[in-house]
């Protein structure tokens, strides 16, 4: 029963995670291993640490103990036959790091590592980043031996490992040197849940967290015979073990079943006709439960939909539909009588598309064109001078690229400008059914369109303005724009260092294939149907995942 419990949590969201917690708090509270009569009890221990640390205050190597209050019983719950609460200075001897002068060079080397928090890892140590010369080792004058265990107690509190060779530290450190214990015991009690919750409780705050050594001596620990300590920490590496293996065997399985997922809708991608499309459609249906069992899977599905309505793999061809061109020469007319009207500007010659351009073939009746043929505006925003000090409660909205998401325009932290600076910014107003498009950052691609109810509005310039001669355009032209086709060409384009941005240039050169205008409104008619049965299918595999969570936590309460 135990074992399939645990199987359940370990296939869990987060669930290896929560079962090496699980099994640190087993483990600390003597529930790993069997318990053995004969194994001298922790009182007898407690008395040989005493005695090995009277001799080191005898000899002037370490100094001695201050008194400390005793366990209150509300701090001590029960524990194994032979096992004793106590504070943690008890089972060895501490001390708080400190740092030599940064100014003289002379106090660095290689004689000793030198550890700071970032050197301290969940697995282990870095001894690598930076050491202290045999003068500088003088001037701190704090060395943790080898089997001492090191935890950070200001700031990232809690960070804790054990080091395998003489090391210094720094003053956000603390080091216990445990005596006549199992170090690697002390390290993993050190880092279970019970004793973490303790250590940020017993901390205080300000502008960062700080538990300070005396403190920190006080906390609680657990001491099991001396015996039992070795035989817990060899069956807690092994179950460590079995850990990486679940979480090795988990990436493996990630990354396998991605790669399927990506080579099985690939060859709904590949279909060039709409006849081939179906019979691989048929194929890979058949195996959807298998396919579709987790969100990134869904995702791949729908930007598979997304490039096959592109494609004009979709939806059936009419051959009584008004062609392609017929829209064109329409948004060439409506152009022309834009720019006579003096409402925009004549816009320039775009290069000829090549063959060699055209990334896969359309459809009778589709054309291609290059985006800046159905504008009448493409161009960035701005942002207003004067710093944060700009920006009101309220006034009129400013969007930037945090706003514009694929699904819509998310306004819950949306800027607000005065009236009058909005007022400065008319080449950069955004009116209701513009298309917006992130340009820099990490949210480059980002495209959505304004809805119709939008009041005006103003845009930074991380954001494009995309703005169609006809409108009826957009619906479609969203979805070409945050299809592969696209986002692939917006990668491809990149400039800068980084790679984090594009050109308006470039966007409005990117190759748009245009379906006739009665087909477009099928095929966002069926990206829509498709889009939501897509968000129905993730929903239930959020509801599964999180139930999932629940039951692995209640698994964790009942077992521990």
């Amino acid at each position: 029963m135990l074992l399939t419990q645990l199987n359940l949590l370990a296939t869990a969201p987060d669930g290896v995670a929560r079962l090496r917690e699980l099994i640190l708090t087993l483990a600390v509270q003597g529930k790993l291993v069997p318990q053995d009569p004969k194994d001298e009890p922790a009182s007898e221990l407690l008395k040989k640490i005493r005695a090995e640390k009277d001799r080191l205050i005898a000899e002037g190597k370490i100094k001695r103990d201050k008194t400390l209050p005793e366990i209150a019983d509300e701090e001590k719950p029960s524990l194994p036959v032979g096992w004793a609460w106590v504070p943690l200075q008890h089972v060895g001897y501490t001390q708080t790091g400190t740092t030599p002068d940064k100014k003289n060079p002379e106090f660095y080397g290689t004689h000793i590592p030198f550890i700071k928090p970032g050197d301290i890892y969940p697995r282990f140590v870095d001894y690598g980043n930076e050491g202290l010369s045999e003068r500088g080792l003088n001037d701190s004058g704090r060395v943790a031996p080898s089997g001492s265990i090191l935890m950070v107690c200001i700031g990232t509190i809690g960070k804790t490992n054990i080091i395998d060779r003489d090391c210094s530290f720094n003053q956000q450190i603390n080091s216990i040197t445990p005596l006549c214990c199992v170090p690697e015991f002390l390290s993993l009690y050190l880092r279970c849940p019970e004793f973490q919750s303790v250590a940020w409780a017993r901390s205080s705050s300000t502008t960062i967290s700080i538990l300070n050594k005396g403190n920190w001596e006080e906390v609680p620990v657990v001491l099991p015979p001396l015996a039992e300590q070795s035989r817990i920490v060899t069956r807690v590496e092994e179950l460590m073990r079995l850990c990486d293996a679940l979480e090795a065997k988990a990436r493996l399985e990630t990354t396998q079943h991605a790669q399927l997922v990506a080579t099985l809708l690939a060859t709904l991608t590949a279909s060039t006709t709409p006849e081939e499309l179906a019979d691989n459609w048929q194929r890979v249906a058949t195996h959807f439960d298998l396919l579709l069992d987790r969100p990134e899977a869904v995702d791949a599905l729908e930007q598979t939909i997304l490039q096959l309505a592109v494609r004009g793999l979709l939806v059936p061809q009419d051959p009584a539909d008004e062609p392609a061109n017929e829209l064109l020469k329409k948004i060439r007319t409506e152009k022309d009588r834009l720019i006579t009207a003096g409402k925009i500007k004549r816009d320039k010659p775009l290069p000829p598309i090549v063959d060699e351009e055209k990334p896969f073939e359309l459809p009778p009746g589709w054309e291609w064109v290059r985006l800046n043929s159905l504008l009448q505006k493409i161009g960035a925003g701005s942002t207003p001078l004067g710093g944060r000090e700009v920006y009101v409660p309220s006034g009129v909205k400013f969007l930037r690229s945090q706003n514009v998401w694929d699904d819509g325009l998310r306004l819950d932290r949306v800027a607000f400008i005065k009236p009058e600076t909005h007022a400065k910014m008319a080449g950069t107003v955004v009116v209701a059914n513009d298309l917006l498009f992130n340009i820099t950052g990490a949210s480059i691609g980002r495209c959505t369109v304004v809805p119709s109810d939008f009041d005006e509005g103003n845009v930074s310039q991380h954001v494009t303005i995309v703005r169609t001669v006809l409108p009826e355009l957009n619906a479609f032209l969203h979805k070409v724009l945050i299809s592969r086709h696209v986002q692939q060409a917006v990668m491809d384009v990149q400039v800068g260092v980084s790679r984090e941005g594009l050109s308006i240039a470039k966007l409005g050169h990117f190759l748009i294939p245009v379906p006739p205008p009665a087909e477009q409104s099928r095929i966002v008619s069926r990206v829509a149907a498709l889009h939501a049965l897509c968000a129905q299918l993730r929903k239930k595999l959020t509801d599964v995942r999180n139930t999932q969570s629940q039951l692995a936590e209640a698994l964790v309460e009942t077992v521990a």
